[in-house]
């Protein structure tokens, strides 16, 4: 790990998938139904400018995925390394993608937490997020994996 406290915000470039993905199974965001580097490839080709890293030391540290549909922004894949935490890289990251999104003239940002991650609510309560009165429904169109889709 290294020393510096200070992280640089910049859009994701092709070359840091890698990282990215180790970023996202350390900090347990992979899932079996869905293939992290076809998450990448498909946020590539969209709205791409709203897909953020963080840099600590030369090293990604986080990560979020934002997106603006017209109607609502959304936030996806936010994630900083177990070992950079506690240190407001979350907030920062979270943020830029806000300010981001208020630029295109986004009213709203939504997003959805695991029921398994119930510890990051409290975060999310921190920097001014609160708990809509809304279920959460999807439904998979594309499957990633040949075992079924979630």
């Amino acid at each position: 790990m290294t020393q510096d406290t200070s992280m640089t915000i910049r859009v994701f470039a092709p070359g840091d998938a890698d990282a990215v993905v180790r970023l996202w199974e350390a900090c347990g965001l992979v899932r079996a139904w869905n293939d992290p580097l076809l998450d990448i490839a498909r946020k590539s080709s969209c709205q791409a400018e709203l897909f953020f890293v963080g840099v600590c030391g030369g090293e990604i540290v986080a990560s979020a995925m934002f997106g603006y549909d017209g109607h609502r922004g959304w936030v996806n894949y936010l994630a900083v390394a177990p070992a950079y935490r506690r240190r407001g890289f979350g907030a920062e990251l979270m943020a830029h993608g806000e300010a981001a999104l208020r630029g295109l003239g986004c009213p709203k940002i939504n997003l959805q937490i695991r029921a398994e991650n119930a510890g990051i609510v409290e975060f999310y309560h921190a920097i001014g997020y609160g708990q809509d009165a809304v279920v959460s429904m999807g439904k998979r169109l594309i499957a990633d994996d040949a075992g079924g889709a979630k």
